[in-house]
């Protein structure tokens, strides 16, 4: 019997099923058919479910508690533009930060207002400036820290909550995800502080599997591209999950693969040979797709730690790339 029910799903979703339909109805397996379809519906929707896996911020909401490696820490909202202020986990005392936090609104262009942070060094002048996508789960919150390595080093980042996560308005799905980053674009050109510099956008796990997107369709606005624990489709991610059954279900939307194909700037592509979410022939595949000037950084530790552990290195190679 389960040979026989993979055999029905992978003809459900060929372009043969309405023949397959009638034939299962001439039969006495239409109870196949029928839960055939109910297991296609309902794994279609817990499929393209696990892509985005939000923290949303009910209206009100103003304090957060958190754990990073060296303490417990608390973070205050403002209300209106969500102004954070760190302190200690006594609440009292406030950490001093050798970076400041700008809280902003901006509109998206599918009608949500989206809330994200601009960080820049204080004992320095940015000349680069990153667009940070985040990856698939949680809010800025628990991602920001991933961007702070950089701040020493001569960059400025502008990164930001998808709709449906944080503070942001609207309903997370990848094609608002899409349309924010490209609207962050839009918003960085607005500032002053940016039209001088150099302009990378950064792309982390989910966000490394958006960025070739926003890259390839905005190459004018943008210098180069940096792709850290990215999967290289959907489809991919999915079929790695469950084989077979997770390609077949799950919605392809955007593809990485398809996109940086067509982006022609400076890339680099990063991915741990020690990622148990991501695995690193997905990097590799993205980096085989992507046309020259390209460079493949194969490092260790975990997932999307790159910065954590070689932001000296990939510093110089981000900077590399604008020369």
């Amino acid at each position: 019997m389960s040979f026989l029910f993979t055999y029905r799903i992978k003809l459900v979703c060929n372009p043969c099923v309405y023949y397959l339909f009638l034939s299962i109805l001439s039969t006495k397996h239409i109870k196949l058919f029928i839960a055939v379809l109910i297991g296609f519906l309902l794994t279609s929707c817990s499929f393209n479910k696990i892509f985005l896996q939000p923290d949303k911020y009910a209206k009100g909401f103003n304090t957060l508690t958190y754990t990073t490696p060296k303490d417990t820490l608390k973070a205050y909202f403002s209300k209106g533009i969500h102004q954070p202020t760190f302190t200690k986990h006594n609440g009292r005392d406030t950490l001093v930060l050798d970076y400041t936090i700008e809280s902003i609104l901006f509109k998206s262009n599918n009608g949500d207002t989206i809330n994200g942070w601009f960080l820049k060094p204080i004992n320095a002048k940015a000349n680069i400036t990153i667009l940070h996508l985040h990856g698939n789960s949680g809010s800025m919150i628990s991602q920001y820290k991933l961007m702070t390595p950089f701040l020493k080093k001569g960059f400025q980042v502008l990164m930001f909550d998808y709709s449906g996560f944080g503070f942001s308005q609207g309903k997370a799905t990848r094609k608002n995800a899409l349309n924010n980053a490209l609207s962050a674009l839009d918003y960085l050109k607005t500032r002053s502080d940016v039209n001088d510099t150099k302009l990378i956008i950064y792309g982390q796990s989910f966000g490394g599997h958006l960025s070739p997107v926003v890259a390839q369709l905005r190459q004018n606005d943008i210098d180069a591209l940096v792709v850290e624990g990215a999967f290289s489709s959907c489809k991919d991610i999915a079929a790695s999950r469950v084989p077979v059954i997770g390609r077949i279900f799950v919605k392809q939307g955007y593809s990485a693969m398809r996109f940086i194909k067509k982006y022609t700037k400076p890339v680099l592509v990063i991915h741990s040979t020690e990622d148990k979410v991501i695995p690193f022939k997905m990097g590799q595949k993205l980096f085989k797709a992507a046309n020259m000037p390209k460079e493949f950084y194969e490092v260790k530790h975990g997932h999307i730690l790159g910065p954590f552990f070689y932001a000296e290195e990939i510093s110089e190679k981000m900077k590399a790339m604008l020369k």
